[in-house]
């Protein structure tokens, strides 16, 4: 690779949201650079719950998730991308969010996007695992989508650049990036300089090499999660789709646009553990059968990346959530490997978006919502920028 040839567009970062930037790029016949520091993306993308649910998004970030669908499928439909369309389920374990779910689901009949309400004998009919007890009502999306990131992600590269042509350079940090009259150049620690008309930096939770100076400026924090993995069980249990639970309706987005939220909301203890470490109980089986449980929210602001300690793992959470999900879901509780990801995400405004010089366009910060809703906000981008 010529790393002197110039391109339409050069993308920083092979995360989710930048190789949502290069697809639509391609589809507009663009051609297209991608730079990443590592052999292959490590970051948020990688280290995700792998839900694709816009059914948790607020009304515009919904319409995002749900032209990601599409983009998904269609991209399934042509390759291997370890994606299952087999439905998200919020589960209800008191009065209150029934309340919630029922006004979501009215919410989701006036947006025409599809929902069902289950009685609490109907979800435990269809997921036999889950606990009577905890179980009194529960709500399914049917379009929505699993995905095996540390699968998904390198099989998406690898179809942009066998399918569309994506030229990728991988183990290339970029140190520098400047324009000029007629170009943008990034410098990589390697003494080679790539050119392009436009170029987009998906930099994720990394603000120390490049523009630290805005960053430190700017609203943006990092967000710290637990996860687990419990050993294979493929013969004794079988999740089809996602499971969100109780915790989970009273902190996603998408309830928060219910009337009722504010006033429930204003019940809680803000000392509870699970608020005071962003808790809530989620499922999800994998392919080979294991169970992923998860997950936890710790918080620092940008300037403060190692109040976090992401290099250890709080086993006083993971304890928590472990006997949390035991009264939810029965199944084997013995946890084959636990992980830490961090994400970036403003305190205010959805997406960090800042264009320099009119070719340098930073976008970070997406929070949680990268898997599900990158591919529909970067098409909306990519179309600002062609």
């Amino acid at each position: 690779m010529n790393s002197m040839q110039k391109y339409d567009l050069i993308i920083v970062g092979g995360g989710i949201l930048g190789l949502s930037h290069a697809y639509h790029a391609l589809l507009k016949k663009k051609k297209v650079l991608l730079l990443e520091k590592n052999s292959q993306a490590m970051g948020a993308s990688i280290r995700n719950f792998g839900q694709i649910v816009p059914s948790g998004f607020s009304a515009t970030w919904q319409g995002y998730g749900r032209s990601s669908l599409k983009h998904y499928l269609d991209i399934a439909s042509q390759a291997d991308i370890a994606i299952r369309q087999e439905g998200s389920i919020y589960i209800a374990s008191d009065d209150e969010e029934i309340q919630l779910l029922e006004e979501l689901h009215q919410i989701n009949q006036s947006n025409d996007y599809p929902s069902h309400l289950l009685t609490a004998e109907e979800c435990t009919f269809r997921y036999p695992n889950v606990t009577k007890q905890y179980c009194k009502a529960a709500l399914f999306f049917p379009e929505e989508i699993n995905a095996d990131s540390q699968k998904t992600i390198p099989a998406i590269t690898l179809f942009l650049i066998k399918n569309l042509g994506l030229d990728v350079a991988y183990n290339r940090t970029i140190i520098d990036i400047y324009t000029n009259a007629h170009e943008v150049i990034a410098f990589d620690h390697q003494g080679d300089k790539w050119l392009g008309e436009q170029l987009v930096l998906c930099n994720g939770d990394e603000f120390s090499t490049l523009f630290p100076e805005l960053f430190a400026e700017s609203d943006i924090t990092l967000v710290k999660l637990q996860m687990m993995e419990t050993v294979p069980q493929i013969n004794t249990l079988k999740i089809p789709g996602s499971i969100l639970t109780g915790w989970t309706i009273r902190r996603y987005e998408s309830f928060q646009e219910c009337p009722s939220y504010q006033t429930i909301k204003s019940r809680e203890n803000e000392q509870d553990f699970q608020r005071r470490f962003g808790v809530h109980i989620l499922f999800k089986q994998t392919a080979e059968g294991s169970v992923i449980l998860g997950d936890s929210h710790e918080y620092a602001d940008v300037n403060q990346r190692d109040d976090l300690r992401l290099f250890e793992t709080n086993e006083v959470i993971n304890s928590f959530m472990t006997d949390a999900a035991s009264k939810i879901m029965d199944l084997d509780y013995k946890i084959a490997r636990t992980w830490i990801g961090c994400y970036s995400q403003r305190k205010s405004g959805e997406i960090y978006h800042h264009t320099i010089d009119d070719r340098i366009h930073i976008v970070t910060a997406i929070g949680g919502k990268g898997m599900t809703g990158s591919l529909g906000w970067a098409e909306e981008h990519i179309n600002k920028i062609f």
